[in-house]
């Protein structure tokens, strides 16, 4: 910028501003103010911006990370969704402490059981419900030979959601019965 007297430098940039001399030095130091202030504020716009931008770049990697995790994650059992993982091992520690009791029952009676009587001698006790719809049987062949089955109603048509039946004997084995 030229140095030079203030009311000219005023109405060369502004055409428009009355020529009065003490109102140029006033339009003249407006104007520097006005666009010092401006460009003030359009960088803090653009730090404003940058900031934004790269949040939304980290969530947008972040949702990416989510999802492949949780298309990835395994399943206990083929064909179960990954939230089935929980009740499906709740049922089969649940096998195993009845065909245990089963067996403890034997051991000590010399013949099997069902369910029923084996909670009523006390020699199991089941202290919740049985997980997510299953059902529990104890089928006796024999005085020593059991197995334990824990079934679930079919899950509804056209569902993805499977709902496998687990059985264990008394070679203490889950299983998985077609």
């Amino acid at each position: 910028m030229s140095i030079g007297i203030p009311g000219e430098i005023a109405q060369s940039l502004h055409p428009y501003l009355v020529t009065r001399a003490a109102d140029a030095v006033v339009a003249f130091l407006r104007t520097d103010l006005v666009n010092y202030v401006a460009g003030c504020r359009s960088l803090e716009e653009n730090r404003i911006m940058r900031g934004l931008a790269a949040l939304l770049v980290a969530g947008g990697i972040l949702f990416a990370v989510y999802h492949y995790y949780f298309q990835k994650m395994p399943t206990t059992d083929q064909g179960t969704a990954p939230t089935q993982a929980i009740s499906l091992v709740s049922v089969r520690e649940d096998l195993l402490l009845i065909a245990h009791a089963e067996s403890g029952y034997i051991g000590q009676n010399g013949h099997c059981v069902s369910l029923d009587e084996l909670i009523s001698s006390g020699a199991f006790a089941m202290s919740h419900p049985a997980p997510d719809g299953y059902a529990y049987s104890i089928a006796c062949s024999g005085t020593s030979d059991f197995s334990v089955t824990a079934r679930h109603a079919p899950a509804a048509a056209g569902s993805p959601i499977r709902y496998p039946t687990l059985a264990i004997d008394q070679s203490m084995d889950v299983h998985e019965v077609n």
